[in-house]
């Protein structure tokens, strides 16, 4: 059964800076009612949301591509859409940036195919049953502790740490400014340069 919405395709409108390609994706969460322990602890209360990788084994958060049409918020809320087929309330506060490898470039040594992600919470308030990528992505409902088991690479764990900050009231580390402007386009893309240029 294939979803009436469509995913974005193509690179033509994505975000590059300093040669990075910009990422922005989000860890969705939502709190039961009853907790797994008699602790109190709001993170027992939790579960956050993994998908599964196109042909691999391993579960990740959303996300995908910063477009030049959308803010970074944005695009981590259509990334949700299309991957996981959850919509919910993104809090605006990022959980951090990071600098990693695509995964088809994880051995390479330039900067081709280095991404820098922004990420953010999402409280999911609706699970559509068909969404863009359901065909190709298994949806997976876990724990945090379970989260840091199942997260295949270090930024993805400093993402959940910077979570269960913000789920426990403490502070998040100060994330860059992020530079929303829609003013951008982008210049000639080649393997050894990528260019924004401004309108």
């Amino acid at each position: 059964m294939s979803s009436l919405l469509l995913a974005r395709k193509g690179r033509h409108q994505q975000r590059y800076h300093n040669q990075l390609r910009l990422v922005a994706g989000c860890i969705p969460y939502k709190i039961s009612r009853v907790g797994n322990s008699q602790s109190g602890d709001v993170l027992d209360r939790v579960e956050v949301l993994m998908i599964s990788s196109p042909d691999r084994h391993d579960f990740v958060f959303p996300k995908g591509g910063w477009e030049i049409d959308e803010t970074a918020s944005e695009a981590a809320c259509r990334e949700a859409l299309e991957e996981a087929g959850v919509r919910g309330t993104l809090n605006e506060t990022a959980l951090g940036v990071w600098e990693f490898r695509s995964k088809s470039r994880q051995n390479t040594c330039s900067l081709e195919g280095t991404c820098k992600g922004y990420m953010f919470a999402l409280e999911v308030t609706e699970e559509l049953n068909c969404y863009p990528e359901m065909d190709m992505r298994a949806r997976k409902w876990v724990t945090v502790r379970e989260a840091y088991e199942l997260c295949r690479y270090n930024w993805m764990r400093e993402a959940l740490d910077s979570f269960r900050n913000l789920m426990t009231g403490k502070p998040i580390s100060s994330v860059p400014e992020l530079s929303e402007s829609s003013a951008f386009r982008i210049g000639e893309v080649t393997a050894a340069n990528y260019a924004i240029v401004p309108i």
